[in-house]
Formats: structure tokens, sequence, C-alpha cells
């Protein structure tokens, strides 16, 4: 006899015996946001909690092992949340839902506490310690954020300063990057000052147009609500009502982080992003990420945020190459 459990008005879960779970989904615009086209979403969580899922009318089977079955129904749940929230189901959301270090009761819709409303899509926080980041670039006035390709550390605090902007807390953001890259020198590079930066802040302008679209951020930049700058242009400025976004700081030296955390004036807030095992500095010695972490441990008001290869929200094959490497490097040392 199955045993049946009743979520909303929107999802029913029937345990049809140890190894089978039946789920109804009766709205029929979620399910088919949850599903996918051709039914891709159901294919991927089928990978990612090795299990067999069967797709008719509203209805969806899933068969395997138990704690299997615990995974898949709340990846559903989750997924069913941020449609909920958003009426949008994206598929870094897949891979967010199946994720085994996110906890059962972050299916519920509290975990999105954290969200992020920009113009152009909804962002949530896809692991706990992203719900972490979050709430620290909303409370704090100097946050550091540490880790490896993918965590979403630029997009985050992209997100949330620029909305910040639009809602006219702040009057402008900063972005600002080292201008390292292969030994390469600003001055030999041909154009102006802008055209110089923008390659090395390119991340930070995907992130800008995909938010809030090309034409609402070229009118920013052209209006100085948003300003690129190279982090040498920071040096004797104070910063006043604005959000600026230290990135790629493991190539920059102690002596420049200190120089652009100590710009920090009234209303404002400051964040230095880095991935320490990316340092692109010919002397890698001269990194001061890892230094200014250690030095500014111990001031409270500073928040340090720290990511590993379970928070990577790209492709899965990401969070591998990072586990990979990380694995290499150790056998290496030893």
């Amino acid at each position: 006899m199955s045993e049946i459990s009743k979520i909303d008005q929107s999802l029913i879960i029937r345990k049809i015996d140890t190894k089978t779970i039946n789920i109804q989904i009766n709205n029929n615009e979620m399910l088919m946001a949850i599903v996918g086209q051709f039914d891709q979403n159901l294919k991927e969580l089928e990978k990612l909690t090795k299990t067999r899922i069967f797709f008719r009318g509203n209805s969806i089977t899933c068969k395997g092992k138990p704690e299997d079955l615990l995974q898949f129904s709340e990846a559903i749940k989750f997924l069913i949340d941020k449609y909920l929230l958003t009426n949008l189901i994206e598929k870094g959301d897949i891979i967010s839902s199946a994720k085994k270090s996110m906890k059962i009761e972050q299916s519920n819709i509290k975990s999105f506490q954290q969200l992020i409303k920009t113009p152009r899509k909804s962002v949530i926080a896809r692991s706990e310690k992203q719900s972490d980041y979050i709430k620290a670039l909303k409370e704090n006035d100097i946050i550091m954020c540490l880790g490896p390709a993918g965590t979403g550390k630029s997009f985050l605090a992209v997100s949330v300063a620029v909305t910040l902007l639009m809602e006219k807390k702040i009057d402008r953001v900063i972005l600002s990057r080292p201008a390292v890259e292969a030994g390469e020198k600003l001055g030999f590079l041909p154009g102006d000052m802008k055209e110089k930066v923008d390659p090395y802040l390119r991340p930070l302008y995907d992130a800008l147009y995909e938010l809030f679209g090309a034409d609402k951020i070229d009118k920013k930049i052209e209006s100085g609500e948003i300003e690129i700058a190279p982090l040498a242009f920071m040096r004797g400025r104070t910063l006043k009502n604005c959000f600026a976004i230290l990135d790629e700081a493991q190539n920059a030296t102690e002596t420049q982080i200190k120089m652009f955390l100590t710009r920090i004036g009234e209303n404002s807030k400051l964040v230095v992003n880095g991935d320490p095992s990316q340092i692109d500095l010919i002397n890698k010695n001269q990194s001061g990420l890892i230094k200014s972490k250690s030095i500014l441990k111990d001031i409270n008001e500073i928040k340090i945020v720290e990511f590993d290869h379970n928070d990577v929200v790209r492709h899965p094959l990401v969070s591998k190459i990072i586990r990979a490497y990380q694995k290499k490097s150790t056998d290496d040392k030893n």
C-alpha cells in the first residue's frame, strides 16, 4: 500500500515501496518548467541522483535506492520552491537541487530568503555558503571572498551591487581588477584606458549584461554610475556612497589590497574576490590575497567567506576538474 505525502495543492508524493516513489505535479506550467524541453531536466536529474525516472502526463515515477529517492524528492521540492518564487527553472537550478551537500530543510521556500531580484532574472543562493555570501554582501561593509572558479564570487557581488544602484541606495558601482595577464602591461595595449581595461573585466560585464541588459548597463557606464577602473587608479581616492568590487584579487599584492580597502568612505561597501589557485603574477609569492585574509581575520566587521569545490555552480565537470588539480597538488607535496 502506498504512503502519501501531500506537500501542497501542486505536489503529491506517493511512496509505492522502498525502491519506488511517484510524484504528481498538478500545475501544468510548473510541471513543464521542471521537466524541461524534451525532458532534458529529468534526464539530468536521473544522472545526478542515479535513479531511473519515468514521465507520463502529470506523473513522474522514480526508481532507485532509498537514499537516492530521497535526494530526488528533495530536488523536486527545491525546484517547485524556485518556480513559485521566480516563475523560472534554469539548468543551474537542476544541478543545485540535486546537490547532496544541500541540507534537507534547504528545499523549503525559506532557503530563498537571500533572493536577489534583477530586471532580467531572480538570483538565488545555490549552496549554504552562497547564502552566507549574499547575506554578507547585504549586511557587511567589507567582504573578502576566496574560492575556485565557478562558485559565484563575482556574479553574486555584481548582482547585489547593481541592485542597490537601481534601488538608489548607492550612487555608483566601481568595478576594478589588477591589470595582470600573461605579463602584458596596459601601456602596450591599443586604445584608450577603458579599451585597455575592458578585456580584464569581461566576466563582470557578462554578469552585468545577463542580469540587467546591455542597453541599461551601457547607459549607466556612460553616465558614470558604473565605473570601470584598474586597481592602480584607486590610489588617493575616498569611495563614498558606492559599491566597489576588486575582482581577481589573487593578482594583487598585499600593499595593493590594503590600498583598496582603505579607500572606504561613508555609506560604501568594498568586496575583494579571488581564487588563490589561479595566480598570474610572475612571482606567485607576491600575491596578497591569502596574506590579507590572515591579517584581517580578527576584525569582526570584515566578513570572510571561503568557497570550495562543493560550491561550484557551473557545469558539474568544473568541480571534478578542481578536485583533480587539488589532488595532484597534494600528491606533489607528499
